[in-house]
């Protein structure tokens, strides 16, 4: 499928999730018995995708308080989203992405970073509803960014892409209006989960592309910034899959998660502010530019790492975007400067509570 067919399904389904539009198949009926027959072989090979078992708990302060900035209260960060935002499949709390984020932001802002994570493993996106109100609904501060990483168990279980988008869409638009800053790490590519078969394999990275595409679309119309995490954010990721998956063949390492904490953490600084003004301008040497948003996403969707925000409210297309190629920032997994508080703590178990 070439760029612009992507760009064009991406806008049919981001314009549907606005809309209210009905679901659009990401695969065509006459597939169905062959990949309903794949998936249950995948399933067998991976077990039941939620790869069950204790997600660590990463809540708490990080970096260090003797930074330049005496004085200054931490900056806030909260995840949100699935399993991949809540680190399962790794067993030290420092291994989760959300910890080598904190870790980071720590690190380029010279202050420290409180972690608040109140992802749930096995969610699709029509949980961000909850996990948005359970950020905002607490009486605690609004957080200066939130990173989601949703999108996977959408595909695994057929939620209705225009479906997807609409609760993502909405999750970003209350944090914005709310004052917050967001992240989102787009539908990885299941088609690099080691297990599955072709063609299930093919129709699967199709699937993923195609909603990663249409998140972006959703979640830059409504001020956002998005960040591909396709093949878990580098071609080491196909190369390595047994280093960079974890033991259950489904979430990735804690490898696989610093990779794309590395890829994640230069968006997140951009957000806050933290990066160099001269890092800003596209640069054409890694083939930046400002697009049409549809196509931004698309050309997103394929190359992992990639960086879409917004850039002009219109266009001869559209809406314009910023399509970046940032450099990745290297990360040294954490520990945390203080315990989790009880709230934080609190916070958590009723995130984690299953449906």
């Amino acid at each position: 499928m070439t760029s612009m067919s992507r760009a064009r399904v991406a806008r049919r389904i981001a314009a549907g999730a606005a809309y209210g539009g009905g679901g659009i198949g990401l695969v065509g009926a006459a597939a169905v018995g062959v990949v309903l027959a794949e998936v249950r072989m995948a399933r067998t090979a991976v077990g039941n995708g939620s790869g069950g078992g204790r997600v660590p708990t990463a809540d708490g302060r990080y970096g260090d308080d003797g930074y330049g900035g005496a004085g200054e209260p931490p900056l806030r960060l909260t995840m949100l989203g699935d399993s991949t935002a809540a680190g399962q499949g790794v067993h030290r709390a420092a291994q989760t992405p959300g910890a080598l984020l904190a870790s980071g932001l720590a690190a380029v802002a010279e202050r420290p970073v409180e972690l608040t994570n109140v992802a749930l493993p096995g969610a699709q996106s029509d949980d961000l509803d909850r996990q948005v109100a359970l950020v905002l609904g607490t009486g605690a501060a609004v957080p200066d960014v939130c990173v989601i990483m949703i999108g996977a168990n959408d595909v695994t279980r057929r939620m209705p892409p225009t479906r997807s988008v609409r609760h993502l869409s909405a999750a970003v638009r209350r944090l914005r209006t709310a004052g917050a800053e967001v992240v989102v790490g787009t539908c990885p590519d299941l088609g690099t989960i080691e297990p599955v078969r072709q063609p299930l394999r093919w129709l699967a990275r199709r699937a993923s592309r195609q909603l990663a595409a249409a998140q972006t679309i959703g979640t830059v119309e409504q001020g956002g910034r998005t960040v591909s995490l396709g093949d878990l954010l580098g071609p080491e990721f196909a190369a390595n899959p047994r280093e960079l998956f974890g033991p259950d063949n489904y979430h990735p390492s804690a490898e696989g998660y610093a990779t794309a904490a590395m890829a994640v953490l230069p968006t997140v600084c951009a957000a806050l502010g933290l990066w160099p003004a001269d890092e800003e301008r596209p640069d054409v040497t890694r083939r930046e530019g400002f697009l049409p948003v549809a196509r931004a996403a698309a050309e997103a969707a394929a190359e992992a790492g990639t960086e879409v925000t917004a850039a002009m409210p219109t266009g001869p297309r559209g809406p314009w975007a910023l399509l970046k190629r940032r450099r990745r920032q290297q990360v040294e997994p954490p520990a945390p400067a203080f315990p989790p508080d009880p709230a934080s703590e609190e916070a958590r178990s009723r995130a984690r509570t299953t449906e």
